[in-house]
């Protein structure tokens, strides 16, 4: 078939009624999966997956696609209103995105995400019709070593999400790290902090942590303290977000949607990475960067830039190679074999059709993710006239129910009230969450290939050094370190500059 064959072939299975219905349908589940904290996007495709047996191939794909789009933006409602991530990719949203909502901005703040979410959705799906195959064979390029390099850089996130205190950072940075490692060592199979308990060896559950970390603290808080915020959740306020603030933060969203579709064409890495990365080069390049972390519209466009821009991308391993590109696509990759289809190479030449009209279809999900999630806001503002006294019960309830779901766990439950409690000293001793929360994603990877790495080279360091990829990733670290060290001598010396406080004694 020709291009223009194949092209009018996918319109024709686009142009029905079931298509767009399905895609519609998927996108508004999983918003509001998305927002159930809990209700992780992974969550929600694995749960729709049954119900596309019985549909034809490209309604059933659809569907969860729509699911997956949906569910990544779904996650920043309650990070913004509650403090409280839907899913792992909105972790990095809280961190401007509740200053927002304190300051009686929470609609200008799920608006700006709406249209970041779009924006980057819109790129990532255009990156993937257009660069495919390029970028599927650049991602093939990457072994533990070149995996190791980027982590190493991504690490370097941590301090630009530290806030004022660098070493109150690394220090919430280095227990991420510590809880990582415990659970089954990958490489030789021994246990590791389990403390006999079968339970832990495999890990700490991500989903557990995050909630305890974010959400917990908050109703802890008001337990101790009813009387200090005021009896309701603060209004939505304001929710205009004008065209000059989308101009000032457009630059962020189409970079963070770059990062999304560079990281997320690389298997294994996933959204929330890219949500941090694409914060942490956001505020390095603003001119607001001192407002970052205390309620900056930028930080939440770039946030949620960064983790909508690897909804598209994962797709281009699994269409271009047959290889999912996170644990997401690896479910949708089951809806393909089902229906007899194989992603792949060999998928462009037998079934283009198909791949044009979920290339349509892609395009399409990004204008219904706006509409509906318009329409989402409206609906979940309303959950500024509930009193927090019945408000937080009610979000407990979604947390533990979250939580047990993943795994049918008891013990899950009481790692996230462990977690809640540490994430309340956090908040007591103002060491912020968001480093422990990255070095907790990334420990796991970092420490998987650096081991991996050695054993290639057995024991070489030197195959660190193999190529241009980690040249090019050692060179980025280096210029994120001298530009962190830059800035703390800065602030030194504008210390120093500040004259000392004096107190006037009162005459006698």
């Amino acid at each position: 078939m020709s291009f223009m064959d194949s092209l009018a072939a996918g319109f024709a299975l686009v142009a029905q009624w079931e298509s767009f219905a399905s895609l519609a349908i998927g996108v508004a589940i999983g918003v509001v999966a998305g927002a159930i904290p809990g209700m992780s996007a992974t969550m929600a495709v694995a749960l729709a997956l049954p119900f596309t047996f019985s549909m034809q191939p490209i309604f059933g794909i659809l569907l969860l696609l729509g699911v997956y789009k949906g569910g990544i933006f779904g996650g920043s409602i309650p990070a913004i209103l509650i403090r409280t991530p839907g899913t792992p990719a909105s972790s990095a949203t809280v961190l401007d995105g509740y200053p927002l909502a304190e300051k009686g901005q929470a609609g200008k703040a799920l608006n700006m995400a709406l249209y970041a979410s779009c924006i980057a959705d819109l790129v990532s799906n255009l990156a993937l019709i257009l660069f495919a195959g390029w970028l599927a064979s650049f991602a093939l390029n990457f072994g533990p070593p070149e995996f190791f390099t980027l982590i190493v850089f991504s690490l370097t996130i941590i301090a630009g999400v530290s806030g004022d205190s660098l070493l109150k950072g690394l220090m919430g940075a280095i227990l991420g790290l510590l809880l990582a490692t415990v659970g089954l060592d990958l490489v030789y199979g021994t246990d590791r902090f389990v403390f006999g308990s079968p339970d832990l060896m495999g890990g700490l559950n991500f989903i557990a942590v995050l909630i305890g970390l974010f959400a917990l603290p908050e109703i802890f808080s008001f337990v101790r303290r009813p009387d200090e915020i005021g009896g309701h959740v603060r209004k939505v306020g304001d929710d205009h977000v004008s065209l000059a603030e989308l101009r000032r933060c457009l630059k962020s969203i189409l970079r963070g949607g770059a990062i999304g579709v560079f990281l997320g064409s690389i298997p294994g890495i996933g959204a929330a990475p890219s949500a941090f990365l694409s914060y942490s080069e956001a505020r390095r390049n603003s001119p607001n960067r001192e407002n970052f972390g205390k309620g900056e519209l930028e930080g939440v466009a770039a946030a949620e830039a960064g983790n909508n821009g690897v909804a598209g991308a994962t797709l281009i391993p699994l269409l271009a190679l047959g290889v999912p590109g996170d644990v997401i696509t690896a479910i949708i990759i089951g809806a393909f074999m089902v229906h007899g289809l194989q992603p792949g190479p060999m998928m462009f030449a037998n079934n283009t059709s198909i791949i044009y009209a979920l290339f349509i279809g892609l395009v399409m999900s990004s204008f219904l993710l706006f509409v509906i999630g318009a329409a989402a806001i409206r609906g979940f503002r309303y959950i500024a006239d509930i009193p927090r006294s019945l408000l937080f019960p009610g979000v407990l309830v979604l947390c533990v129910y979250g939580v047990y779901a993943v795994n049918n766990s008891v013990f899950d439950v009481a790692v996230m009230f462990v977690m809640g409690v540490v994430g309340y000293v956090m908040l007591l001793f103002r060491v912020p969450p968001a480093p422990f929360v990255i070095a907790f994603i990334l420990g796991p990877l970092l420490e998987n290939n650096f081991r991996q790495s050695l054993l290639m080279s057995q024991g070489s360091a030197d195959i660190f050094l193999r190529g241009p990829i980690t040249w090019l990733f050692w060179a980025f670290t280096a210029l994120a370190l001298g530009l962190i060290l830059k800035g703390i001598v800065t602030q030194a010396r504008e210390r120093r500059k500040k004259p000392p406080l004096t107190v006037k004694h009162p005459v006698q």
